[in-house]
């Protein structure tokens, strides 16, 4: 028999690829804008440099480059790109061939015994997962997703050199075609092997491979449709480029594999796997790729898609998001153009900065000032701390919103979902606690357990807003106790011991037991949330739906002007992109405490918790984690400002707020100090005048014909209502010009008020009595009124003003209502 040599047909379109992209790759010139004389430089041979110094094999390439290529004339750069955008599966490995050519003409002793890759990215469309479908087979494109799982990096054989075992012969740069490929017959022209063949493996080339596991975006899933799924095979130095949560964008080709392992029966892929891990030639070959069909029967073979990626990227800043929570803040500065910098200054130098900031969260929902300055505070974060022991202090904040229906709850969870780039949306009731935390789950394709994360890891170095919390079970609710003061998640499951990070935020929203809630009973009496996870709460928000004429009023014209004119009934201070790069520049502030703010800070706990502990009945014991979150608060103001000290004024503000969120709502009624007067009056008083006295005040609470107390207590309801109407009265005369007011004229003005229902005289001391104990503790407890002349000692001569920062409820103030 004649040696019949074997023809290799080469594919001359793909020769004249390779020629093409070369010449792209060595002539492709970009011009630096930012220099004064802006030099033409060659963009990929700089990268070539970097990537031998750097000592890396793949080369990055946009393809917006090669439609703007006008170096050579000998080829059309566009038919070069719709080539590639039309068959890149058939040209990627002549594309790595190019590559390598091009670097080893540049560094040939860099490029002996490597294998290059080229990672085109930059698509200029980006499909949706719901629309790879077969006709996209073997195309470049672009689609983005949110990763849920990947597998670990495993070393996976790229060519394969082999030797027959019976003649020796080596067969070298056997491509491997997504199985383990072996040649189809000898070289050798007297060999007629087939089947025994051993692979070298010191002559072979494996490279790191990688799958992940990718789901479409929620905003991609059409109403009533199950979320899709999809592989992606990662492979050398792109593998471990994203991790379960991230939203990235991955480019390269749709390709076909085999389903084999779905067509087997119950219990022996298993079996397969556990005794056809070797590769022979057994019972089990079936298991590589589709040789062996016989087994299968008369059963179809099912095909699956794969994506094979050529690069993967963040999608944040190409779908228009801007993470705020970056891992990597060293060059964050250098991330901004000029104009954003100096947007950056003239906003640190706004006045009143932290009002305004509080305006622009959530525009759309109508008041609720203290919450939107919770959630601005959550949003920049205190600053992460790790003790000498190794012991991590979160700086996260965590809050919690209560609140009767309809009190736009969920309207706040949903506007940070959509702030972040990096939030998870969930509902307590249809959460578990393997849902949240972690799942042990088995991989299909290994047999082996790994690991599946919940909506706390997806949304590490993120928010986790959890609707509906009260009703999850008790057994879930316990689940997230680590999650949210360690920030870490344990698993001992299946063999699996592990600690997984869960450095989220926590925003849960919960409703009353009741659907109202109860202003007669404490916090925890109205929501069915365990202690412990209560204390872990930095923040707690109370919002009731109370019926007020001019508060209903305004929330009506507000939704009717978002109907009618849609975002343009929305003016906040600053746009959602001002605010998402003003928050991330400040969160690469790391405030220290200075000495005058920790002595304040020790202060302002010890009053705080004596003030707790003065009560029987208390929904939320004031506890060390409360002064944590004050440190954390803090560090949050400081970083809101742009200031790398912490001051007494952001120590104040913190507990201001702190004081908000739990004495707001616990105290039934409220303590106010004497009034300093004398006490002869009162001896002097006969007993009609206190009888009478008892009987004109049923109706405000005070009762003046007991005997003198030093202390006397109204409700907090009408404490906030005097308190708004004293504020109110002082914000109208600063208006008019006059800065302050003595407190005695405060007083006449409330007695002036009230002159037509006080009859008697003992009422009218009465009343006197209350408005002088109403102010002082405006004064000196609650720190709503300021005294601009402290050195006064006549507390009836001192000058009162509202403070800055507080802002009254739109409601009905006058003090006639009382």
């Amino acid at each position: 028999m004649e040696n019949v040599e074997t023809q290799v047909v080469k594919d001359e379109i793909a020769e004249f690829v390779k020629i093409c992209f070369q010449k792209f790759l060595e002539g492709f010139v970009i011009e630096d804008a930012g220099a004064a004389s802006p030099a033409p430089r060659k963009y990929y041979v700089e990268q070539a440099d970097l990537m031998r110094s750097n000592d890396k094999q793949t080369l990055y390439v946009d393809f917006a480059h090669i439609g703007r290529f006008q170096g050579d004339q000998s080829f059309n750069p566009a038919d070069l790109a719709a080539a590639l955008e039309d068959e890149y599966y058939r040209y990627e490995p002549f594309l790595r061939k190019a590559v390598q050519n091009f670097i080893t003409k540049l560094h040939p002793q860099y490029a002996t015994d490597k294998e290059f890759f080229v990672a085109i990215y930059n698509m200029p469309n980006i499909e949706r997962l719901r629309d790879l479908k077969t006709d996209k087979i073997g195309r470049l494109m672009s689609f983005a997703g949110t990763v849920t799982r990947t597998s670990e990096v495993r070393p996976e054989l790229l060519y394969g050199t082999f030797k027959c075992l019976e003649c020796n012969t080596e067969i070298r740069d056997v491509l491997q075609q997504f199985k383990y490929t072996e040649p189809q017959t000898c070289r050798n022209q007297v060999c007629a092997n087939r089947t025994n063949w051993e692979l070298v493996m010191d002559e072979s080339k494996f490279v790191d491979w990688q799958k992940v596991r990718v789901q479409e975006n929620s905003n991609e899933i059409p109403a009533g449709s199950m979320p899709r799924s999809i592989d992606i095979i990662l492979r050398h130095e792109i593998v471990d480029g994203s991790k379960p949560g991230d939203k990235v964008i991955f480019t390269g080709s749709l390709v076909v594999v085999p389903d084999v392992a779905s067509l087997l029966k119950p219990g022996e892929s298993k079996q397969a796997v556990a005794r056809g891990s070797g590769r022979g030639t057994g019972e089990y070959s079936s298991m590589d790729g589709v040789k062996g069909l016989k087994e299968l029967g008369v059963r179809d073979l099912n095909y699956k898609l794969c994506f094979l990626a050529s690069s993967v990227y963040s999608a944040d800043a190409r779908m228009g998001f801007i993470n705020i929570r970056d891992e990597d803040q060293e060059d964050i500065v250098e991330q901004f153009t000029a104009e954003e910098r100096e947007e950056l200054a003239r906003m640190k130098g706004e006045t009143e900065l932290y009002t305004k900031l509080a305006q622009s969260i959530a525009p759309t929902v109508h008041a609720h000032d203290e919450v939107k300055r919770g959630i601005l505070l959550m949003l920049f974060g205190g600053v992460h701390k790790r003790t000498e022991e190794g012991i991590k202090l979160r700086g996260d904040i965590n809050i919690c919103i209560v609140g009767d229906p309809s009190t736009a709850k969920s309207q706040f969870l949903k506007y940070v979902c959509s702030f972040l780039p990096r939030a998870i949306y969930t509902s307590g009731k249809a959460s578990s606690a393997a849902g949240l935390t972690a799942s042990v789950v088995r991989d299909p394709d290994s047999g082996e357990f790994c690991i599946e994360a919940g909506a706390l890891m997806l949304a590490d170095n993120g928010i986790c807003c959890i609707d509906e919390f009260d009703k999850m079970d008790v057994r879930d609710q316990v689940a997230i106790h680590e999650a949210m003061e360690q920030q870490t998640i344990s698993i001992a499951k299946a063999g699996i011991q592990a600690t997984l990070n869960a450095r989220a935020s926590i925003l849960a929203a919960a409703n009353p037991i009741y659907g109202r809630y109860d202003k007669s009973k404490s916090l925890k009496y109205n929501v069915d949330i365990s202690a412990p996870i209560m204390s872990r709460f930095d923040l707690f928000f109370v919002i009731v739906d109370e019926c007020d004429e001019i508060t209903d009023y305004n929330i009506a014209e507000h939704i009717v002007n978002l109907h009618r004119n849609g975002d343009r009934a929305i003016t906040p201070p600053f746009t959602t992109d001002q605010l998402q790069r003003y928050i991330k520049f400040a969160r690469t502030i790391k405030p220290k405490m200075s000495t005058e703010a920790a002595e304040v800070l020790v202060k302002q706990y010890r009053t705080i918790r004596q003030g707790d502990s003065s009560y029987q009945k208390t929904a939320y014991r004031i506890t060390v984690r409360q002064l944590e979150s004050l440190v954390r608060l803090s560090e949050a103001l400081a970083r809101l400002h742009c200031d790398d000290v912490i001051r007494p004024k952001y120590v104040k503000e913190a507990c201001r707020l702190l004081k908000k969120s739990i004495i707001h709502v616990e105290q039934s009624d409220v303590d106010l100090p004497d009034a300093d007067l004398g006490q002869d009056q009162d001896e002097d008083m006969t007993d009609a005048d206190k009888a009478q006295t008892h009987t004109d005040n049923t109706d405000t609470g005070a009762k003046a014909a007991e005997a003198p107390k030093k202390t006397m207590q109204i409700t907090f309801e009408k404490y906030q209502q005097l308190s708004k109407a004293i504020a109110m009265h002082l914000r109208t005369q600063e208006e008019k010009g006059t800065t302050g007011m003595l407190q005695d004229e405060i007083v006449a003005w409330y007695l002036e008020e009230r002159a037509e229902e006080i009859e008697t005289e003992a009422q009218l001391f009465e009343e006197t009595k209350l408005i002088r104990s109403v102010i002082g503790r405006l004064a000196s407890r609650d720190a709503v009124l300021v005294v601009l002349n402290p050195e006064e000692e006549d507390k009836a001569k001192r000058i009162l003003a509202v403070h800055p920062n507080y802002t009254p409820e739109a409601g009905d103030v006058s003090v006639r209502h009382f």
